[in-house]
């Protein structure tokens, strides 16, 4: 448990004229009482054991808020420390005394997931999707980031193959998978990819990943071979199913992961076009006709309306965890109210920190400009720390990620094309240098720390520097207390930016 301590900092910024010093105070909770909430105004302070009354249907604005006086200037130096309800990362396992093999998953299969992720037992999300998806449902996995939502349908999709024995017919041709996974990302792609090819290995199973950059190329000189499991993004599949390279019609397993990005209106034209070419079962569940199932840590309010142009959404399992769209339970979380000028030397501070601890740190921002500041600000301080950013080349990102995944460099700057399901078990803070300006882009953020499998005692630190960003704090700070669900959560983000527009074109 989070003790509350915040350590006294006092630093220089070097380039300014005047020092800029943040001075932020020890704060530790009561002793023998059990914080959720503490702050710097300690008549804000909340515990478990007195006057706590969690209540989901408090809206909004009802309860007092010690962020609702942070638009002040002189609530600058202010903290919010968020405590964690759980220990560790058992509470994403459930205590039935389930194991992989009850579920239906072979040992040989099972075993080999549990060397990869440190794992016993079957995590909450997956005790429940597994047997889903072996019965063939069209199937909606929605959980929080980092509970093991990849394994929760890989493991099902190669117990099916190896089943069935259609990898074994000798009738298929080059370049016809049996299972098609969909990425929004080329770097989600790559990792899927790597997962899949590794617990596939054993059993002879054929894993093809496909990612942009150099489609062209692939479409001149194709390369055809044995494929099981085809894994890639939208844009380089669509475009070499199209062209008959690769051939769709032996597919019976079509996953989306990510699917609220996927599900975005700047996918979703594609995506539709695309999921055409496949004879989806119209039933509960068939073996005649392709599976669908769809995988995310945040549900797009448009999902529905876009499934239906492919399938019967009443026949969709919808499975989620009672933590989806919550606060991160087992990793505490640091709101500091400060001013602009005072974030670079707050966060060399916490990276100096990590780099003594030997701990690795995952820093992000809104914007590449702001991403690549960062990573110059902190190399020429001393600290060594890579950029990974959308304007990068592929091959540039891929080698500045697994140089911070082998832990070469410890401190990675960002844009939120780090934050979606990348592996970053070893990850054991994340620094919003920007604070995020969507809910969705808030929970993906934070689960890049405290993941299943992954290193323990991870912390979330936000910086709080612009007038903007508070509405979010308030709505965070207003579900910790009342222990409810985070609001106005839509993974179509695109979506949200066009209403933003609409609205105030029309103001104007």
């Amino acid at each position: 448990m989070l003790r509350g301590n915040l350590n006294r900092c006092s630093i220089i910024f070097r380039g300014f004229s005047t020092p800029s010093v943040v001075a932020i105070p020890e704060v530790a909770p009561e002793k023998g009482r059990i914080p959720i909430l503490t702050c710097k105004r300690k008549e804000f302070d909340l515990y478990q054991d007195k006057g706590f009354n969690p209540n989901e249907n408090a809206k909004f604005g009802s309860i007092p808020l010690a962020s609702s006086g942070w638009h002040h200037y002189k609530s600058k130096t202010d903290f919010i420390l968020i405590h964690p309800l759980h220990l560790g990362n058992n509470w994403r396992f459930s205590s039935s005394g389930m194991t992989f093999a009850k579920l239906g998953i072979r040992t040989e299969i099972s075993k080999l997931a549990e060397e990869l992720y440190s794992i016993t037992r079957p995590s909450v999300i997956q005790e429940v999707a597994i047997p889903e998806i072996l019965k063939g449902f069209h199937t909606t996995i929605a959980a929080e980031t980092g509970c093991g939502k990849t394994l929760a349908y890989l493991l099902p999709i190669i117990e099916r193959i190896i089943r069935k024995g259609q990898h074994q017919l000798k009738s298929r041709s080059f370049n016809t998978p049996l299972v098609l996974i969909i990425s929004p990302s080329r770097e989600l792609a790559l990792q899927i990819g790597e997962v899949a090819e590794k617990l596939c290995e054993p059993h002879n199973l054929k894993v093809k990943t496909l990612v942009g950059g150099n489609t062209k190329q692939k479409m001149m000189n194709p390369t055809f071979e044995d494929i099981d499991i085809l894994v890639g993004t939208l844009g380089v599949i669509n475009k070499l199913t199209a062209t008959k390279i690769y051939r769709m019609g032996a597919v019976r397993e079509v996953v989306l992961d990510e699917a609220d990005t996927l599900l975005d209106d700047s996918f979703s034209d594609r995506l539709s076009y695309f999921l055409q070419r496949f004879s989806f079962h119209k039933n509960l569940t068939s073996e005649a006709g392709v599976q669908l199932i769809m995988v995310s840590a945040t549900i797009p309010v448009n999902r529905e309306s876009m499934l239906e142009k492919i399938i019967d959404v009443s026949v969709v399992k919808n499975i989620q965890t009672p933590d989806l769209h919550r606060i991160v339970p087992n990793v505490p979380q640091k709101f500091l109210r400060m001013s602009k000028i005072n974030r670079p030397p707050n966060l060399l501070s916490i990276a100096k920190s990590a780099i003594k601890q030997d701990h690795s740190v995952l820093v992000f921002g809104n914007k590449t400009p702001t991403a690549n500041f960062v990573s110059h600000f902190l190399t020429s301080s001393g600290v060594d720390c890579i950029s990974l950013n959308a304007d990068m080349p592929m091959s540039i990102r891929m080698e500045q990620f697994e140089r911070f995944r082998r832990g070469e460099v410890k401190i990675m700057s960002t844009t939120d094309i780090g934050s979606r399901g990348l592996d970053t078990r070893h990850v054991s803070q994340v620094v919003n240098f920007d604070f995020p300006l969507h809910m969705a882009d808030y929970i993906h953020r934070c689960g890049r720390t405290g993941r299943l499998g992954g290193v323990q005692n991870c912390t979330i630190t936000n910086f709080v520097s612009s007038l903007h960003e508070l509405k979010i704090i308030q709505q965070i700070e207003h579900a910790a207390r009342t222990r409810s669900a985070l609001p106005n959560v839509d993974g179509n983000i695109t979506n949200i930016i066009r209403k933003k527009i609409i609205t105030q074109m029309r103001s104007n």
